[in-house]
């Protein structure tokens, strides 16, 4: 993973270790849309981080494009996986791994919201921690077709990726190391995940 040794070491990386670096970027965030137990906003912060430090001008929106078509892609694929096991007598492995990954009062939620909005929730559920999944089971059971579907999804890895590239660019502005800013970086990506869940513990708790 060559931006991440590069915040590591403090080294600039040549045109072959950017070669390397993001296919790695985009392999890891396609397989957190396909298994949501990779941390993907963390890496695409992180390796904004190491773009922002980088005297190549292009180095940023080279990060942007790569999160952004692999988690457009991914999702796309998790999708369309997903229609399979709805049209299937004894559904799939990956229907059964969005059902597990969507809690009964949280899909119940995203199918109201879907309901009143349409596309706007699936294009809000991408920034919304432990949001896409409950939404896009709420597509699912909904049988929006796969068309549709990647029109709303277009703009919500879009907004997905931008959010969490802004958030490694303050942690890189705040410190000179790569390494500090990375560090940085994962705390703000941490807090924005979590305060969601904070507040809403905190208004239950009142």
């Amino acid at each position: 993973m060559t931006w991440l040794a590069t915040a590591t070491t403090g080294a600039t990386p040549g045109a072959a270790g950017q070669a390397i670096g993001y296919p790695t970027l985009f392999l890891l965030v396609f397989l957190g849309a396909l298994v949501p137990v990779v941390p993907t906003g963390a890496l695409v912060s992180s390796a904004a981080v190491v773009a922002f430090h980088q005297t190549a001008p292009l180095s940023l929106l080279f990060v942007f494009v790569t999160a952004s078509s692999a988690a457009f892609l991914g999702d796309i694929a998790l999708y369309w996986l997903g229609r399979r096991g709805m049209g299937s007598k004894n559904g799939s492995r990956w229907l059964e791994a969005i059902r597990s990954r969507a809690p009964e009062d949280r899909l119940t939620q995203a199918q109201e919201k879907l309901a009143d909005h349409g596309v706007a929730v699936l294009v809000l559920s991408r920034l919304v921690p432990a949001g896409r999944i409950p939404v896009m089971l709420a597509c699912l059971m909904a049988k929006w077709p796969l068309r549709r579907f990647v029109r709303g999804n277009l703009p919500a890895c879009l907004a997905w990726a931008v959010t969490y590239q802004l958030i490694g660019i303050l942690g890189g502005s705040l410190f000179d190391e790569p390494w500090e800013g990375v560090l940085a970086a994962i705390v703000l990506t941490v807090t924005f995940s979590a305060a969601p869940s904070v507040w809403k513990r905190v208004r239950s708790s009142d």
